[in-house]
């Protein structure tokens, strides 16, 4: 048997259809069907479902406790675990930006602001629900940045003046210009990603193998 742990929320229901459209039987998910259960077992096949929250499917892919998670991408790069990631899933779609005021939306404003945050020997602070990613993305850049960790809508930040920038999950950038905020330039893509552990992988080969093949014939074809 496999042991899959699905994000809960948004990415779970992503998998869910994918699962589906790959020819497995995912009726004990439904809303009105699965109720506070975590634990599943799809119909006619040898696989089980957990449903946990993103850091927690890392952990039990990690541990060895599941054989395989949907999580997204920017969850696997804060935790900065070793995994093998097989598939990308092509949903979830976003990315994570570097993001800061602007006088206004006109692009040669945001591109003027870009560059003062980029050049002179100022100290920056950047705040951030994700410590890791940031560190990692200004360490490339050659800068050293004091970076805040905040657990709420990290927007605030520069508006409250505790940081000059942000880095966060972007999608439309709707809640960022709402806030008078503009992406400076854009850090990593961001989808859901299949993953696997690499003892589980080699030593269920034969489960594994057609399981990959059918999500991954069902990804492609949502593509075509």
């Amino acid at each position: 048997m496999i042991r899959m742990a699905l994000t809960k929320g948004r990415i779970e229901t992503g998998a869910l259809k994918i699962l589906s459209r790959a020819g497995y039987d995912v009726s004990e998910l439904d809303e009105d069907k699965k109720g506070r259960k975590l634990l599943f077992r799809l119909g006619g096949a040898d696989i089980e479902i957990v449903l946990a929250k993103a850091a927690d499917v890392i952990t039990y892919v990690e541990r060895g406790v599941c054989d395989a998670g949907v999580v997204g991408e920017d969850t696997i790069m804060e935790c900065g675990a070793e995994l093998y990631e097989l598939l990308d899933l092509n949903f979830g779609k976003c990315r994570f930006a570097l993001a800061g005021p602007s006088d206004s939306g006109d692009p040669a404003d945001i591109a003027a602001a870009a560059n003062r945050f980029f050049t002179g020997y100022r100290h920056r602070v950047i705040a951030s629900k994700y410590p890791n990613v940031t560190r990692e993305y200004f360490k490339s850049k050659g800068m050293d940045v004091e970076i805040v960790k905040i657990e709420g809508s990290v927007e605030l930040a520069p508006l409250l003046g505790l940081a000059d920038a942000i880095v966060d999950i972007v999608e439309t950038g709707s809640t960022l210009k709402a806030n008078g905020l503009e992406v400076y330039e854009d850090v990593a893509p961001i989808s859901a990603r299949l993953i696997v552990n690499t003892a589980a992988i080699k030593m269920k080969k034969a489960e594994f193998d057609p399981l990959i093949d059918n999500i991954a014939a069902a990804v492609k074809a949502d593509n075509e």
